[in-house]
């Protein structure tokens, strides 16, 4: 290996270097201040995992059991630290396999770079073993797709990839690398990226727009806060809660934008949406002006949008051009990042109370209380519930842990009742809703915020689309708590037969293995419970466990998930029972 002496500047390193394209792909990796990777090996990539052994001291490579698992761990380590999760799979089965959980990351706004090898360049095209066309597959659902071909290709990819991937609105980036590229050598050197000729990931605030908006604010009589991720993606969290505080709006939340405000905030008012709590939904349809940050209007949070919040003159803070007016149309629209914008916003809105308006939803909240909260979470005959579990949860974790569900019935029961003191501690598969993301992204967000609790709520359907990852729990001693809602039955879809399809149950109900047995051949300490004098002391002794732990609470099969939106229907016709 040659060197040769270059200035130093800020962002890149002092020595040219002689090396292969695979030792390239670590030293990018390094510079990123990447230490820890999911993936599976396979040829394809063989020449990278290669360099990975020699430079296994500096980045911890983590096996998973799937690569989709791959992708679902880095998400999980990408949403608790903040930071880009990366992953790394081989060609064919193994790049397709990273498809799911990149389009989830896609949907989500999730930071991870995705690594693939691919046959050498002078087989593309002639249906070489385990050649698949990664890059026509995965460009729909990537913020940006990239195949290496030629070893000095890989550093400005690599940096040009972080950039993309964690900068404006994040995403997922996929650098698809030949064999030939990673054996073939080149003079290193290694610049990080801050631009990229025409794309413009942090819009310049238009002050009129900002200043157009606090008029309208300051002249609400019913203003209502809706806020999305786009607040923990700015960090932006404190910047809200100035905001809201000031004005005395009330504020709800989309699924993933829970935990960017307290739970128990008084001006907290809880979930818009489909399973959201009856207020936020009712209430929709009288507020004067929306102020919507750092959301997208999914169908699951408006429901119809010819009957969604028509009275309502919309202000709409949004990082991304393309959200703008494309689901709801604006009064005024901001284009800019959520903590600019209300940085600029809060000190040109009046302080206000709006105590009239915020008591309506504190009236909704006592109605939503009697029809449906007081039943699901304070039983006291029949099976548990699922609502009654992720209370009692709260009691022993005091709102401080990681909360990482998997997608049904629990999922929405947990969003709604979770309690949390920290932003940063919902993770959850929101856009795509993907069955299976529950275990791995528990194992990466514990892995990205070791110092925290971490419980994986999941089903007895999602658990078995993934269950091989307890091999990394084994492996790597991740101790991470999962806790199983067992319904037998795919629950929501469940619900909507019961409600839509005459109780004909197609295809839902469940055989399910002893999960115990399961748990306890990966070395996993298990319990499984079914009465409700057990829940408390079973629940404790979980997350006082020194190590993984694994509980199984039997509840009610027939249970549903109330309030409810049907389809089609308008948010404000929102559904008790």
């Amino acid at each position: 290996m040659s060197t040769s002496t270059e200035p130093k500047t800020e962002n890149s390193t002092v020595t040219t270097e002689r090396i292969t394209g695979s030792e390239a792909v670590v030293r990018c990796l390094l510079a990123e201040g990447v230490d820890l990777i999911f993936g599976y090996p396979g040829g394809a990539i063989m020449p990278v995992y290669d360099e990975l052994y020699k430079y296994r001291e500096e980045i911890h490579h983590v096996l998973v059991r799937h690569e989709q698992g791959a992708t679902h761990a880095a998400q999980g380590y990408a949403r608790a630290s903040g930071r880009v999760g990366a992953c790394i799979a081989t060609s064919g089965p193994g790049a397709t396999n990273l498809i799911t959980g990149i389009a989830d990351a896609m949907i989500d706004s999730t930071p991870i770079v995705c690594i693939t090898g691919q046959v050498p360049k002078h087989l593309l095209g002639s249906d070489a073993f385990q050649e698949t066309d990664v890059m026509g597959i995965s460009i729909p659902v990537t913020k940006w797709s990239f195949q290496i071909t030629s070893p000095e290709e890989i550093p400005s990819v690599f940096a040009k990839a972080f950039f993309v991937a964690k900068s404006g609105r994040p995403g997922p980036v996929l650098i698809d690398i030949t064999k030939n590229a990673q054996f073939g050598e080149l003079d290193f050197s290694y610049e990080k990226c801050d631009r990229v000729k025409s794309y413009v990931p942090r819009p310049v605030v238009d002050l009129e727009r900002v200043q157009e908006a606090a008029d309208l604010i300051n002249n609400a009589k019913k203003p209502y806060v809706l806020f999305g991720q786009g607040v923990i993606l700015s960090e932006a969290e404190r910047e809200l809660k100035a905001f809201v505080e000031k004005t005395g709006i009330p504020a709800a939340w989309t699924i993933m934008g829970l935990s960017a405000m307290d739970t128990d905030h008084p001006l907290n008012v809880g979930m818009l949406g489909m399973h959201g709590n009856y207020g936020p939904n009712v209430m929709i349809n009288e507020c004067d002006v929306m102020i919507a940050i750092g959301m997208r209007f999914d169908d699951r949070v408006t429901g119809n949008l010819e009957k969604f919040a028509k009275q309502a003159k919309v202000i709409h803070v949004e990082i991304d051009r393309a959200e703008i007016d494309k689901n709801v149309k604006t009064e005024v629209a901001v284009l800019g990042d959520a903590k600019e914008v209300l940085n600029l916003l809060t000190p040109m809105v009046n302080a206000n109370q709006h105590e009239q308006w915020r008591q309506a939803f504190r009236d909704c909240d006592a109605k939503e209380y009697e029809k449906v909260i007081r039943n699901e979470c304070e039983p006291t005959t029949g099976m548990m519930t699922m609502g009654e579990v992720i209370k009692n949860l709260n009691k022993h974790t005091n709102g401080e842990a990681i909360i990482v569900t998997d997608v049904g019935q629990h999922q929405m029961v947990a969003c709604r009742y979770s309690d949390f003191k920290q932003s940063k501690s919902n993770i959850t598969s929101g856009g795509l809703g993907t069955m299976g993301f529950g275990v791995p992204a528990a194992i990466g967000a514990k892995l990205g915020a070791p110092q925290r609790q971490v419980v994986a709520v999941v089903g007895d359907g999602g658990i078995q689309m993934t269950i091989e990852e307890f091999g990394v729990i084994l492996q790597t001693d991740v101790h991470v708590k999962i806790l199983l809602l067992n319904n037998e039955f795919l629950g929501m879809v469940r619900q909507w037969q019961q409600l839509f399809f005459d109780k004909r149950y197609s295809a839902t109900e469940m055989i399910n293995p002893d999960f115990q047995l399961i748990a306890q051949a990966y070395k996993i300490t298990a319990n499984k419970i079914d009465q409700r004098d057990e829940l408390d002391a079973a629940v404790k002794q979980m997350l006082e466990h020194e190590g993984p732990y694994f509980l199984e609470v039997m509840v009610g099969k027939e249970n549903n998930v109330f309030p409810m939106v049907p389809a089609g229907a308008a948010v404000a016709d929102i559904r008790l029972e």
